[in-house]
């Protein structure tokens, strides 16, 4: 297993949820778990991937994804088990979505 960190600054906020997840584990798919937490504005996202060497994939589809949400203080896990990025991008999408549609 690899392990990568991220963190992100200067991110707008918002209050709605308390947290998501999206996906699960399993062959070619990934889980998303996404809670808010007092991190001083920042954005961290730990990801585990059974895929070595695509760091610099990751870090792109993970900049993508804080530019277009307002991700302060919010951490997000991700358990990766070989998903493309698209899959990815789509996991990442649904549980921020359910973030943002939580009742307040």
């Amino acid at each position: 297993m690899e392990q990568l960190c991220f963190s992100f600054d200067g991110l707008e906020s918002s209050d709605r949820g308390v947290y998501a997840i999206a996906g699960v584990v399993a062959s070619g798919d990934v889980e998303i778990l996404v809670e808010r937490h007092a991190l001083d504005g920042r954005c961290e996202i730990d990801i585990r991937t059974s895929v070595h060497g695509f760091e610099t994939t990751w870090r792109a589809v993970m900049q993508r994804f804080v530019a277009t949400r307002p991700l302060a203080n919010t951490r997000v896990i991700v358990n990766d088990s070989g998903a493309t990025p698209a899959v990815v991008s789509l996991r990442l999408a649904q549980a921020a979505q359910a973030l943002d549609e939580a009742p307040e």
